[in-house]
């Protein structure tokens, strides 16, 4: 048997969005792929042929942040 969990707020209380705080509590964890990304977007700023990205830095720092969040973020919605 499956139960819906039900959510009464008060008109005067907000959810907050918890991965975005927690996120935001990982970053400092993700200083070293985040100054890699960076760095990387300023060697291909220049590049007019389009040819240049950062998609494997943007990842890279992606993914650290989501692997700090994870087991935060499943323990806060429980």
């Amino acid at each position: 048997m499956v139960r819906a969990r039900t959510c009464f707020l008060r008109a005067d209380e907000e959810l907050v969005d918890q991965k975005k705080y927690l996120e935001e509590s990982c970053q400092p964890k993700c200083v070293k792929p985040l100054i890699e990304y960076q760095a990387c977007v300023k060697r291909v700023e220049g590049d007019n042929g389009g040819d240049k990205h950062c998609t494997g830095q943007y990842f890279d720092y992606i993914s650290c942040v989501d692997k700090c969040v994870a087991p935060k973020l499943f323990q806060k919605l429980k």
